[in-house]
């Protein structure tokens, strides 16, 4: 690349970055900044929930250097979100823009407010996936990870590209707490549906069991018949839960939930997420060496 090309993506990162910067605020907790937010739309600011754990007074620093206060709409903690009502409504929405043509290797931006002005990484996408889950079991729709620092202050900053066909738009909201080690991006996807929720209702309810579990292998002739050789047994059982409520006991193995086989936590996770809440649901165990159905009601944890 010769020095005009490399003039020109310079000129055009700082373009986006300074496109960006009406939409980005600081988020403080007290007098104590914490973290960026963006605002997606007016009087509404999204930004990561770790970054506001046990913190009450809220305020954003807007672009035009004034603060407005701001009061916690709802978090969902499983996929690192927090939504913030602002009293100032006249801000400016980011725009965000389909994930579909970006590789691995273009460049991206970390746009950011951890003070008064808008601060800028540049890194390159390292890895794109598919769906995926998180620690805490949040549903993300897109795995999106970039190769760039993320300083204090830039959780809950703008991730950006200057890849032609998807330039000028928002890939999603840096965390780095969903993947250790990694910045990664909620994309556009996940915030619609978790934002919209959270507006509505200010949570977002999860089937529940009221189990801990761990892995296990299954006897060979067990495993043979249910064509899986792993299940999840059962080490701790909540009182009054709904495991309790259907007689599931400490060291019985759950081998399917409905007709859908449970080989591992994820599994049940997902699973617990398409039944409805508060439906009954029959699930498969194995209790000394036999197998049995038992009918469960499905909970709801926020």
């Amino acid at each position: 690349m010769n020095d005009s090309a490399m003039e020109q993506v310079s000129e055009r990162i700082a373009v986006l970055v300074a496109a960006a910067g009406p939409s980005l605020v600081r988020v403080e907790a007290g007098r104590r900044p914490v973290a960026t937010g963006i605002v997606w739309a007016p009087g509404v600011v999204v930004t990561t929930q770790h970054a506001l754990d046990g913190e009450a007074e809220l305020t954003v620093g807007l672009d035009d250097g004034q603060t407005a206060s701001a009061a916690l709409a709802g978090r969902d903690p499983a996929v690192d979100l927090a939504v913030l009502r602002v009293e100032a409504q006249e801000l400016t929405p980011a725009a965000f823009g389909d994930l579909t043509p970006l590789r691995v290797g273009h460049l991206v931006v970390a746009a950011a407010r951890p003070g008064r002005s808008v601060r800028a990484a540049l890194g390159v996408v390292s890895a794109l996936g598919d769906h995926y889950r998180t620690n805490a079991g949040g549903r993300v729709e897109r795995y999106l990870e970039a190769a760039l620092p993320l300083p204090s202050g830039f959780a809950g900053g703008l991730l950006l590209t200057a890849a032609d066909g998807i330039s000028g738009t928002g890939l999603g909201l840096l965390s780095p707490a969903l993947v250790r080690g990694a910045a990664v991006a909620l994309p556009a996807v996940t915030l619609r549906r978790v934002v919209g929720t959270l507006l509505e209702r200010g949570r977002i309810d999860r089937g529940f069991l009221g189990i801990v579990t761990t892995p296990g292998e299954l006897p060979s002739g067990l495993a043979g018949t249910l064509g899986q050789r792993s299940a999840l047994v059962v080490v701790s059982i909540a009182a009054g839960s709904p495991a309790e409520e259907a007689g599931l006991l400490l060291g019985d193995a759950l081998v399917a939930l409905g007709e859908r086989p449970v080989r591992q936590v994820r599994d049940l996770i997902e699973l617990l997420d398409e039944e409805p809440l508060g439906s009954a649901a029959r699930v498969r165990i194995v209790r000394a060496g036999e197998l049995r159905e038992l009918a469960v009601r499905i909970g709801t944890r926020n």
